[in-house]
């Protein structure tokens, strides 16, 4: 199985692997490795990326197959019985000195690497898989073997282009000034001219008009300059106006010295199967100075519950032509590129622009759409659009991170300018940490602390709260805060929950006071979670009347009878409940009758306010009112100096936690002092 670090390097480098899937994906590959284990894990990634996978055991049955079965790649590892890796490529190399031949093994001696050069093997790779690295080599190594196959047709060609060719290929053929010398029928189809309306012409007579320049700059840089095959997707136009995209490979024929004697173009018509989405990042990508305006219909997914997806994408459409209406002069957009799922998109080059008025523009537009009842075939829609620009590199992510944020924020514009390059340091960030929690785990440094809550009255401590820490490989304790809400995303978070709880039931065989452990509705949902807590309860039976579960309010309780149901179930063990932060957030007196809690614990912000908030205290007073009238205890949170205590006190809240009182600490050193 791949592991969560894996998929985030793989984030890293989304946008290679789409262009290398694309090249690997008509491949067949020879796939040797003796290793069962090894072969199971990697031919799951290798699926990803092939069109069929020859497997062989070892090297003589990689040989063998070889001989039997044509493949266009050999990956091989080199340690194998029978015959080793080395052997088995020499023995491939006396009949065929051309197949591209990667070695993948986990040996990084330098007689492997130098004896793998000397065979002329493509690339050397690692075990385990690295992605970013196997991504890269085999980039080059698709490149590389349809660069062969290319020069292969073309040489042919040039040899025979007056020769009919398969009709599913489109191929012209011009001089050195770029001069259109032949066009074979489908061509002609295609372009719905005539053979003589062609010949003699350049290639700018079935050029779209919007196509940006530096696409052709681009090609006759690469074939001229560099003497270089160009491959890419160009926007066509049809004698009647029809518009077309081919998939297209412009090779420059040489002659013995290098000179260009001319050019053939080998194109594939792929207006079909273009999407929107492909069209919208083909003009991205050759666009130097990109403004892309992404426009959201808000609530989409109501929308379409409600009318119907066969309704709702009609009026997606509609809604996305009469946006041109909105538009201003100086503002125009000349297409629009309708995303899917009520998004749609803008997009111009901005070069001798003034950005800044386009987007005040934009955002005079929006208010103009958000005011407007559209009427579609005389029926009326009340629609809302939300707004994600961004200009310049790397639009396409900023604009969709944008989206996300908007959604957040409950607003509806953003300029997203480096939404994407944050997102990617944010998740460096998230790998980095789970990095350390993994360790800290594999390490058995993942702690707990304990801070003491004291009776306002005597002042003695009668329980301890059981917070988590984590010891770095420095020797640095960090809060929860630093790592815990990351821990959610990967398994570590079920780890860390069994060591918090292991911990806290051990500290009661350490202290006669009550231990409080604080509770998501994310853990309390969670089956194995609560089983290991009724485990730990049934184990501990004789203590479990000292435990208290600090439930933390949550908005996303997805049933609120299990929660209820926990509840019932500990409160047999002699379990009390508490409800932590009580007072902001999501608090709420009707939750209060579902969990029929025995303590409330105010939350820290209300408590810490209370010398200077007027508000706050009145807060706290009326929570302490409601607790005594339904017999609740109450612990007062964050309770820093002894002013804030005596008005605690003067208020009968029963109990205190804080710095005032003590920080958090492992359990024997409290214990010694008191």
């Amino acid at each position: 199985m791949i592991s969560i670090e894996k998929i985030y390097e793989w984030i890293k480098i989304m946008h290679n692997i789409n262009e290398v899937i694309k090249q690997s994906s008509s491949l067949k590959i020879l796939y040797v490795e003796d290793n069962a284990d090894a072969r199971e894990s990697t031919i799951t990634v290798f699926e990803e990326f092939f069109k069929e996978i020859v497997i062989a055991v070892d090297g003589e049955d990689g040989y063998k197959k070889f001989l039997e079965i044509p493949v266009d790649l050999i990956i091989t590892d080199i340690n194998m019985p029978k015959l080793n890796g080395i052997d088995m490529i020499q023995h491939i190399r006396e009949l065929d000195i051309n197949i591209p031949i990667l070695v993948l093994s986990a040996y990084n001696e330098s007689a492997y690497f130098m004896d793998s050069i000397k065979l002329g093997v493509d690339g050397y790779l690692l075990k385990p898989i690295d992605m970013d690295q196997f991504v890269s080599v085999l980039h080059k190594v698709t490149k590389k073997i349809h660069l062969t196959d290319d020069l292969k047709s073309a040489l042919s060609l040039s040899q025979q282009y007056q020769e009919a060719i398969d009709k599913s290929i489109i191929v012209s053929k011009t001089d050195i000034r770029g001069i259109i010398t032949y066009v074979n029928d489908e061509f002609c189809k295609i372009s719905e001219y005539s053979r003589e309306e062609l010949i003699g012409q350049s290639h700018n007579i079935i050029r779209h008009p919007d196509s940006p320049f530096y696409i052709y700059q681009n090609i006759w840089d690469t074939i001229k300059n560099k003497k270089e095959t160009w491959k890419g997707t160009i926007r066509n136009l049809s004698k009647n106006g029809k518009i077309y995209y081919a998939e297209s490979t412009i090779k420059p024929i040489l002659d013995l010295n290098g000179n260009i004697i001319e050019y053939i173009g080998l194109r594939y018509n792929i207006t079909e199967i273009m999407s929107p989405r492909k069209q919208l990042e083909d003009f991205l990508y050759y666009t130097p100075e990109p403004i892309l305006v992404i426009m959201e219909i808000a609530n989409y997914d109501n929308l379409e519950k409600f009318y119907g997806y066969s309704e709702i994408s009609y009026i997606e459409r509609q809604i996305s032509k009469k946006m041109f209406d909105f538009f201003p002069p100086e503002c125009i957009f000349k297409h629009v590129y309708i995303l899917g799922n009520g998004k749609f998109a803008f997009a111009k080059d901005t070069t001798n622009l003034h950005v800044n008025n386009i987007i005040e523009n934009l955002k005079s537009i929006l208010n103009k759409i958000n005011a407007t009842i559209f009427r579609i075939d005389d029926t009326t829609y009340d629609v809302s659009i939300r707004i994600s620009l961004s200009h310049g590199n790397n639009v396409f992510e900023n604009c969709i991170f944008g989206l996300y944020q908007l959604l957040k924020s409950k607003e509806d514009f953003i300029l997203a300018n480096d939404f994407a390059h944050l997102q990617y340091q944010k998740a460096q960030n998230n790998l980095t940490t789970l990095e350390i929690v993994h360790k800290a785990i594999e390490s058995f440094n993942i702690i707990s602390y304990f801070q003491p809550i004291v009776n306002n009255k005597t002042k003695e401590i009668v329980k301890y709260e059981s917070l988590v820490r984590l010891i770095n490989e420095a020797g640095e304790v960090m809060a929860p805060y630093l790592f815990l809400d990351i821990s959610k995303q990967s398994k570590s978070y079920f780890k860390i929950t069994k060591i918090v709880l292991k911990n806290s039931f051990e500290a009661l065989y350490k202290t006669n006071k009550d231990i409080s452990i604080n509770l998501s509705a994310l853990d309390i949902e969670q089956e194995k979670i609560t089983n290991f807590i009724f485990e730990l309860l049934e184990e501990h039976r004789h203590y479990s009347h000292r435990i208290v579960f600090e439930l933390l309010e949550d908005e996303y309780i997805e049933d609120i009878k299990i929660v209820e149901n926990f509840i019932l179930k500990s409160k047999q063990y002699g379990v009390k409940i508490a409800i932590d932060d009580f007072g902001v957030g999501y608090s709420n007196f009707e939750r209060l009758l579902s969990y029929k809690p025995d303590i409330l614990k105010i939350d820290g912000s209300l408590v810490k306010n209370i010398l200077i908030d007027s508000y706050s205290l009145s807060v706290v007073k009326t929570i302490v009112a409601f607790a005594k009238a339904k017999n609740i205890e109450v612990v007062a949170e964050f309770v820093e100096n002894e002013e804030i205590y005596i008005i605690l006190a003067s208020l009968e809240v029963e109990y205190s936690q804080g710095y005032f009182f003590g920080k958090a600490e492992k359990l024997p050193i409290l214990e010694q002092n008191l």
